[in-house]
């Protein structure tokens, strides 16, 4: 797949999630699999560029190519200059988010509020491809709400104005993350344009990702929760498109190795104040499902010091498997 003079090694790209998919998350995942990772959404408040959350989320330093940065916000101006700032600071492709459905989002008419002012849509994709010189693409919903539903007009919009990419998640904005992506709706907008479309929106399996790309044409799909303590989903889902069969699960050991290097990625990025807080998460998307883990998650979450939370970590992983097993979860209930 390809987007604008970037040639992606695959059709597998990280969804943007807000609080999760920052430059450790990204990077990890790309060596994975992915041929492509997002980052979360970074505001187009200009008073934001000096706070030290939006530093490290414009921080791509050991990134491989190409880096995408999605931006947010509902002013046209505002959302040009955010794109330009984001290019000085190396993006390579400037993602607009037209698709979170969070309160906070849509109540300042961001996110995926914007799909009910087509108008304003249009206005905000000219501004953006116009202020840059790199790829702008764009991430929306199926509508509003089941009664509003415009993918394949904002679809349309889209691609008059410019934007050279669209991933789709397959609900509309009032049914955030509940009920079934609506693959039918992806399937109408990929034959209504002609620019790249991805599918996004209930990919948790290889399986489901060769039957949405084989059911709505999609040029590609993009995975979010589902690769949460799993970013070998990438490597499994493109060895199973391409052959059919599946990869053994991962090993214990590498699973322990993987989650390793990621906390102490974690750490260096944020420091070790905040970067023991953002690992719990993702310790726990690790672990969530073996054995024991949830007495275990439980323990972790109180821990104040790196050096503890390691420790906790590697007793786990020692204690309930052997050395070479393959991954296995049993059925909690509670956790």
């Amino acid at each position: 797949m390809r987007i604008g003079p970037y040639l992606l090694k695959n059709n597998l790209i990280v969804a943007p999630m807000a609080g999760v998919t920052d430059r450790p998350f990204r990077m990890l995942c790309k060596s994975m699999g992915a041929g492509m990772a997002v980052s979360e959404m970074v505001s187009s408040n200009s008073l934001l560029y000096g706070s030290e959350k939006t530093k490290r989320r414009a921080n791509h330093e050991g990134e491989v190519d190409p880096i995408s940065v999605q931006i947010v916000g509902a002013d046209p101006t505002m959302l040009a200059r955010a794109a330009q700032y984001n290019v000085d600071e190396g993006a390579q492709i400037i993602d607009i988010n037209m698709g979170c459905p969070a309160k906070k989002i849509c109540n300042v008419m961001a996110g995926s509020a914007l799909l009910q002012d087509e108008a304003l849509v249009a206005r905000i994709l000219e501004a953006v491809v116009g202020a840059v010189a790199v790829p702008v693409t764009l991430k929306i919903r199926t509508g509003w709400d089941k009664q509003n539903r415009n993918a394949i007009r904002i679809a349309q919009i889209a691609e008059a104005s410019g934007i050279q990419a669209l991933a789709i998640h397959g609900r509309t904005r009032a049914c955030a993350y509940t009920g079934d992506a609506e693959y039918d709706t992806i399937t109408a907008v990929k034959a209504n344009v002609n620019i790249p479309v991805i599918a996004n929106g209930d990919i948790t399996t290889p399986e489901k990702a060769r039957y949405v790309l084989q059911q709505t044409g999609a040029d590609a799909v993009m995975i979010g929760r589902a690769a949460q303590g799993r970013p070998w989903l990438f490597r499994e889902i493109e060895h199973f498109i391409k052959t059919g069969a599946h990869l053994p699960a991962p090993q214990v050991d590498e699973v322990h190795r993987v989650l390793l290097k990621h906390v102490y990625e974690l750490y260096a990025f944020y420091g070790e104040h905040t970067g023991l807080r953002v690992a719990r998460k993702h310790i726990s998307w690790y672990t969530k499902g073996l054995v024991g883990s949830a007495h275990f998650r439980h323990h972790m979450n109180q821990l104040e010091s790196s050096a503890e939370q390691l420790m906790a970590v590697s007793d786990f992983f020692d204690g309930q498997f052997q050395g070479g097993e393959r991954l296995q979860y049993a059925e909690e209930l509670a956790a």
